[in-house]
């Protein structure tokens, strides 16, 4: 019985433990404005160090601050070079505000990279199988950044983008995809976003 009492006790003291370290909200948004800062200063080891201390964290942030801090921490390790760990938070951001078009691009052009790493090793693959497994998963990904790049391109027109839309619509054998673009830019056009709002 006494085994069980001091069991319960250890167990209800680590959770105050834990409870005692978790940051306020008043903390993680001080921290926010921190991470800011050092962002406009461009002060890089600090903004990852800030950055990764409110990611467990940014759920306290208030929704449109935490909007906000998901596109600077994709922008943190798009800089950084970690374009894996930037797209779930561009992706978070193109959930929350779909107009806002410059996340759309971050993803675009990062979902780019990832499909021409694959062009490149499936261009140099010697047998059909490998060929044709890895141009599967080279429409997959294109198929990921063609929305993002569309949307981009319907807001803020490039020709780079357009060409690059283009050639992704020949490379993955997607005509009807291709005929239907400009009416997709048409209707992709209407309440773009350039800025996002902390509230």
């Amino acid at each position: 019985m006494l085994k069980r009492y001091f069991i319960l006790i250890f167990l209800c003291f680590t959770g105050l433990l834990v409870h005692a370290q978790a940051p306020s909200a008043d903390s993680v948004y001080s921290k926010y404005l921190d991470f800011n800062l050092a962002r406009f200063q461009g002060e890089q080891d600090k903004v990852m160090e800030l950055g990764e201390a409110i990611i467990p964290y940014a759920d306290k942030l208030p929704e449109k601050t935490r909007v906000n801090f998901y596109f600077g921490a994709g922008k943190m390790y798009e800089d950084d070079n970690q374009p894996d760990k930037a797209l779930p938070f561009y992706e978070k951001v193109a959930a929350a505000v779909p107009d806002y078009y410059v996340a759309h691009r971050a993803l675009g052009y990062l979902y780019l990279d990832k499909a021409k790493k694959i062009e490149g090793r499936m261009n140099s693959a010697s047998d059909k199988a490998t060929k044709d497994s890895l141009f599967a998963d080279y429409v997959k990904v294109v198929q990921r950044a063609l929305p993002h790049l569309e949307k981009a391109q319907a807001c803020d027109p490039s020709d780079d983008t357009l060409n690059i839309i283009k050639d992704l619509y020949t490379k993955s054998h997607n005509t009807a995809g291709q005929n239907s673009l400009n009416n997709r830019l048409k209707q992709l056009n209407k309440d773009c976003m350039d800025v996002l709002s902390d509230n």
